[in-house]
């Protein structure tokens, strides 16, 4: 399955994921700018990315978790989420994600 990213200068890059998978972990194989820092266990808001309208109503629910972190999230959109909170089925092939303005990767990744 292919995974849209826009990168913070509106450049497009596809990468390939396979279901199962969390867009945190497909994004750092497609060196976007996400540190990640707490490693998907919820504890920061590093992997905050913004889910393209048409895609968002796709994704399940975030959780009152994911909602508390996300608030903790700069360049913060109607349509955020964490990253390391979407694991990929084949209903998201083609997932359109957009890398936040003041993403960075502290990790060096």
């Amino acid at each position: 399955m292919k995974i849209n990213f826009i990168t913070r200068d509106g450049d497009r890059v596809e990468a390939d994921a396979q279901p199962g998978e969390r867009l945190l972990e497909v994004a750092q194989a497609a060196a976007m700018p996400l540190e990640g820092t707490c490693e998907g266990q919820m504890a920061c808001s590093t992997c905050h990315v913004i889910i393209a309208r048409d895609w968002f109503g796709k994704l399940p629910s975030a959780s009152e978790d994911e909602e508390d972190m996300l608030d903790l999230a700069a360049d913060l959109s109607a349509t955020s989420r964490l990253s390391c909170q979407i694991i990929l089925t084949p209903e998201l092939d083609g997932l359109e994600v957009r890398i936040p303005r003041d993403a960075h990767d502290m990790q060096g990744r």
